[in-house]
């Protein structure tokens, strides 16, 4: 796991625009998985743009969310 923010942007800009998993805890003892693809990264946050059956569009997550273990992304092969 990269161990500072600047780490996770460089690892994120590298897979812009392919396919990803998030996965999210969402609460107690909730957790959320979207799939969906790698759309833009920013200075402080990344946003994936997720699959037609989700009920929104895009969703957006910040790079310490991913240092915290808050979520859990995976790129696919």
């Amino acid at each position: 796991m990269p161990s500072s923010l600047q780490d996770i942007k460089i690892k994120l800009d590298a897979h812009v625009g392919e396919a990803v998993t998030v996965v999210a805890q969402a609460g107690r003892k909730k957790i959320t998985e979207r799939t969906g693809v790698l759309r833009s990264t920013f200075p402080s946050l990344f946003v994936v743009e997720l699959d037609e059956e989700a009920k929104f569009e895009r969703a957006s997550y910040s790079y310490t969310d991913i240092l915290t273990n808050n979520i859990d992304i995976t790129f696919a092969e």
